[in-house]
């Protein structure tokens, strides 16, 4: 019985154990419930549940990290028709919220190299040097650390860092024309669409404030920030930190790669405003560019238009203003670039700061009114990452019944990079973009495309591209052709003949290399020589029936003399040709006759493997002799 009693004793000891053990399991729980509801009222965008349905619209959108398996999509999300619903993820902040006063705090940037350290950002830095790069003084971490930045990202980070975020550019408008010029009190509201991939966080957070600091409140509607599937880790909780706490700012997130249009594409499905303004990540705006834009939108909402780019050194960061007039154009390659055209100044200085026309426009920055962006096909799904969808919209816009433009009066600068800071997973995807763009709208024209883009042409024999909906979507808005492209909005563009055994590299017999022209030369001409043939149709040259050999894949240089010396020279823009451009072939000989001066060209070599092109007195030696290779002949009119 004793030892009964000391077992039933036992027993009753280790039940009260376990009940205490089970109650303090339950206080515990409680406590903790208690106090995540309390840290969810405190703070936004961190709902107790993450998902939870809203009954209106969010003020903030931050993608959901989709490698978290507890995670799962459920918020309300308007049909797309050029994305798959499952590319976008999103968690709604907590709107409406009282959000007691924030005290300042700082976020840990890590810097590209091995050299890391930690960058302070404590709120809105103060106003930097107007247009300047900070003086640098640098150690020999330093210079390392910029190589890094610079290999990194393709321009020199560590100095944009030192930089006020809130710099302010020197002012480069016309001083009476524009800052004089007075705009309708009605204009469009604005949605600013900043899509990034990778992006520095200096640069990012620079253009977002830029935009705020220079853009007036009652037309910004809102800033979007559209994160191409970035992998940086600055550029994750950190930047969702950061932008809760900006005002008019939302940041979205993709979960695929989606390249600049669908990304942009993204951004404008999910924009409120009336007016879509794309702006690269990496730009800074003069006070006063928002207005002219709107202004000339609102007047035509079928007209895209874009600011006079300023460009921001790579290096120094120095802003440099470009000079007016200037305008968008491409080439036969299908590559873009601003021209300078003094042509179009016109003395009356009431006309120095019209808009001008534009046969195309970078994307630097782009303002577009929303609802003729969607009508006209946003841009092209089909288009690959990166590459000549600022050339496809162009075309389309104008054949489809819009129009461009430049607004002198609007001016944003935009950072030019040394290099890319990424490398494509298909070195030949932009070909493929331009094969796209030649297919659906140069029509019989694409074969001049294809004689200077080698590459392009022989993964056109390989493979089709799938166009079948970009022409149905020509047809249904009844675009033009590209011949009325040529003739109307870009006549300019010189339309080379190509004719058979008179067109493609210009082979040297002698020296088995082709004629060439230096890289960085530019369209005011220069000495000619010889190099390696690339194969590439780079070397083009067309001697065309006027007898002029014109030059490149735009045509705009013509081969002259200067002296004995061969060069290039800016190809006249009215017919009859001047004499001292006329050249004639000679088929049996191979050899091409001076007109003028009725010398023979010859390859000779002034020291090193390079040979300069030159007049001599006509013989029969093989550096005399010439024929032109014409790489590709595709066949499809």
């Amino acid at each position: 019985m004793r030892l009964w009693g000391r077992a039933t004793a036992v027993r009753r000891k280790m039940l009260c154990l376990w009940l205490l053990l089970l109650g303090f399991a339950l206080v515990t729980l409680a406590l903790s419930d208690l106090f995540n509801r309390d840290q969810s009222l405190q703070k936004p965008g961190s709902p107790r549940h993450p998902l939870q349905r809203m009954l209106s619209p969010p003020d903030l959108e931050v993608i959901v990290d989709s490698r978290d398996p507890a995670l799962e999509l459920g918020v309300d999300l308007a049909p797309l028709e050029s994305l798959q619903e499952d590319q976008l993820l999103y968690v709604p902040s907590m709107q409406g919220t009282k959000i007691p006063q924030q005290k300042k705090r700082s976020y840990k940037v890590l810097l590209p190299g091995g050299a890391n350290r930690d960058a302070t950002v404590t709120g809105p830095p103060t106003h930097g040097q107007m247009g300047k790069a900070v003086p640098l003084h640098l150690t020999s971490l330093e210079r390392d650390m910029e190589l890094a930045s610079v290999e990194k990202y393709g321009f020199n980070e560590v100095v944009s860092e030192k930089m006020s975020m809130h710099r302010r550019l020197p002012e480069a408008r016309h001083p009476d024309r524009c800052l004089g010029e007075q705009y309708s009190e009605s204009l469009p509201s604005a949605s600013v669409v900043i899509c990034f991939h990778d992006e520095a966080w200096s640069t990012l957070l620079r253009t977002v404030h830029s935009v705020l600091d220079t853009a007036p409140k009652e037309y910004l509607q809102e800033v979007l920030l559209v994160d191409d599937l970035s992998q940086h880790g600055h550029l994750k909780t950190v930047l969702s930190e950061y932008v809760s706490h900006l005002d008019g700012v939302r940041l979205i997130r993709s979960t695929g790669r989606l390249g600049v249009g669908g990304c942009r594409t993204l951004g404008a499905a999910r924009a409120v405003g009336e007016v879509l303004v794309f702006m690269d990540s990496h730009c800074e705006c003069q006070m006063g560019w928002l207005e002219p834009l709107l202004e000339r939108v609102a007047q035509d909402r079928t007209r895209v238009v874009s600011p006079i780019m300023d460009v921001i050194d790579w290096q120094s960061f120095q802003y440099n203003a470009t000079q007016w007039p200037v305008r968008g154009v491409f080439d036969w390659r299908l590559d873009f670039f601003w021209e300078s055209n003094p042509q179009l100044q016109d003395p009356d200085p009431e006309m120095s700061v019209q808009p001008v026309q534009s046969p195309a426009l970078g994307g630097g920055v782009v303002a577009i009114d929303r609802h003729f962006f969607q009508s006209v096909g946003a841009y092209d799904p089909g288009m690959l990452l990166w590459g000549s969808e600022q050339i496809e919209l162009s075309i389309r816009v104008w054949s489809c019944g819009g129009s461009m433009e430049v607004v002198p009066c609007s001016r944003v600068a935009h950072l030019n990079r040394h290099h890319l800071p990424y490398r494509f997973p298909d070195q030949d995807l932009l070909q493929r973009n331009k094969i796209r763009i030649a297919d659906t709208w140069m029509d019989a024209y694409r074969k001049i495309f294809y004689r200077r883009d080698t590459l392009a042409h022989f993964i056109r024999q390989s493979e089709s591209p799938n166009i079948t909906e970009r022409l149905q979507l020509k047809r249904s808005l009844g675009c033009r052709n590209f011949h009325w492209f040529l003739t109307t909005v870009f006549p300019q563009l010189y339309i080379p003949q190509d004719r058979p055994a008179l067109s493609g590299e210009l082979y040297s017999v002698g020296t088995g290399s082709c004629a060439d022209y230096p890289r960085g030369q530019g369209l005011q001409g220069g000495a000619m020589r010889t190099a390696p043939c690339s194969g590439t149709g780079s070397q083009h040259c067309d001697l065309n029936s006027e007898g002029e050999i014109r030059w490149g894949p735009m045509g705009a240089l013509c081969l002259d003399t200067r002296g004995e010396r061969v060069v290039l020279s800016p190809c006249p823009a009215h017919r009859p040709t001047i004499s001292t451009l006329q050249w004639k072939f000679i088929k049996l000989s191979g050899q091409l006759v001076h007109q003028h001066s009725q010398l023979c060209l010859e390859a000779v070599k002034e020291g090193g493997p390079l040979q300069s092109l030159i007049l001599r007195q006509c013989t029969h030696h093989s550096r005399q002799q010439w024929h032109f290779e014409q790489l590709v002949a595709p066949k499809g009119a």
